[in-house]
């Protein structure tokens, strides 16, 4: 639908919603590109249909496709593994004829804003460039949320500037987390200063009150995205990944987030509540740091879903401390060593929507 305002969301009343708020659905790009994947594509999919299967259980998820091939392979992988998913709901899941670059949705979907007064919903599209050019084309991938906006018949609203879901992190009450390693690097928008990119913070998410972190985990080829180290579990708390052993690359960063989050403020002048989440054991894949993360996790109306990694040790000490988060939630780990090969876990891939 065509729709022009010199009026930002803000300036209209809208905000983008916490991820543990009430959600319609969850939005996907069906993966497809082998070189996110080299070698591994084929054995993703087990891991990425249980994620499906697990949310479609208590909400819609909404998957773009290429055409209506991919929608038929992407039907049988997903049939294929729903024995795997007690009540799973194929009903639930919805196709839609949007063709992607790529599987990163929390990236390149789009960001679904709420009307505070009407409870009107609109779309944010960010410009996108895969991550400061590292991995073109993208194209098809930048215009996602204009197009979902078409499908569903909802305003969109177009800053003109990068941003990527991956790299901002709320909690629904005014405050949004994000890191200067990414949004402040010269390869997404080198015009605009720290206070510029504060004020499209501001008026398209709706936000009143920025907290910056310094660097992302090592391996993370997105430049320190906030979804690899540090959420909001609810207005006040954020779970953040730390590193206990001191000669790991990751540890001094990580230490120094922690310091600097103990140290913030919310919007309404309260210390930030902060939760410490293992990290596990390196994930090494032909000579490669991958970005391993419990953070990387998504939160659905009923489940959470995180990714686990082989480490007998931390993986159920990081889904036991997610747990004491989410009291109301199941927690529902599932194996993402294959899928980080990609550079990205459960919350990389998706992107939620509100009601």
């Amino acid at each position: 639908m065509a729709f022009h305002t010199n009026n930002t969301p803000k300036q209209l009343g809208f905000h983008f919603p916490a991820e543990f708020e009430q959600q319609r659905a969850l939005w996907l790009s069906w993966p497809h590109k082998e070189a996110s994947w080299p070698g591994k594509l084929h054995t993703i999919y087990k891991p990425y249909c249980e994620f499906i299967l697990q949310v479609s259980r208590h909400q819609k998820v909404c998957i773009n496709v290429a055409d209506a091939a991919m929608q038929q392979f992407a039907l049988t992988e997903i049939e294929k593994f729903a024995p795997l998913v007690a009540g799973a709901q194929l009903n639930a899941i919805s196709f839609y004829l949007h063709p992607t670059n790529d599987a990163w949705c929390r990236d390149h979907g789009p960001a679904f804003v709420v009307n505070r007064q009407t409870g009107e919903k609109a779309i944010v599209d960010w410009g996108y460039n895969a991550w400061g050019d590292k991995y073109p084309p993208y194209d098809l991938d930048d215009v996602i949320p204009t197009r979902i906006g078409e499908a569903l018949g909802l305003k969109v609203f177009h800053p003109d500037i990068v941003m990527e879901g991956g790299s901002v992190e709320f909690n629904g009450k005014g405050t949004l987390l994000t890191t200067t390693a990414c949004l402040l690097n010269k390869n997404r928008n080198p015009h605009l200063s720290q206070k510029q990119i504060e004020e499209y913070l501001n008026e398209y998410y709706g936000a009143e009150h920025i907290l910056w972190l310094g660097d992302g985990i090592v391996g993370d080829d997105t430049d320190g995205h906030i979804d690899d180290i540090t959420r909001f579990v609810n207005e006040d708390t954020v779970v953040t990944v730390v590193e206990q052993d001191k000669n790991d690359d990751n540890y001094e960063l990580l230490q120094e987030n922690l310091k600097n989050l103990h140290a913030m403020r919310l919007e309404n002048g309260k210390q930030l509540n902060v939760i410490e989440l293992p990290m596990p054991k390196a994930v090494i894949y032909e000579d490669q740091r991958l970005p391993a993360s419990y953070a990387n996790f998504y939160i659905a109306n009923k489940s959470i879903i995180v990714p686990t990694f082989q480490d007998s040790v931390n993986d159920v000490k990081a889904l036991d401390i997610i747990q004491s988060c989410f009291k109301d939630r199941e927690i529902i780990g599932i194996d993402s060593t294959d899928l980080i090969w990609g550079l990205g876990s459960f919350h990389c891939l998706s992107q939620q929507e509100p009601v």
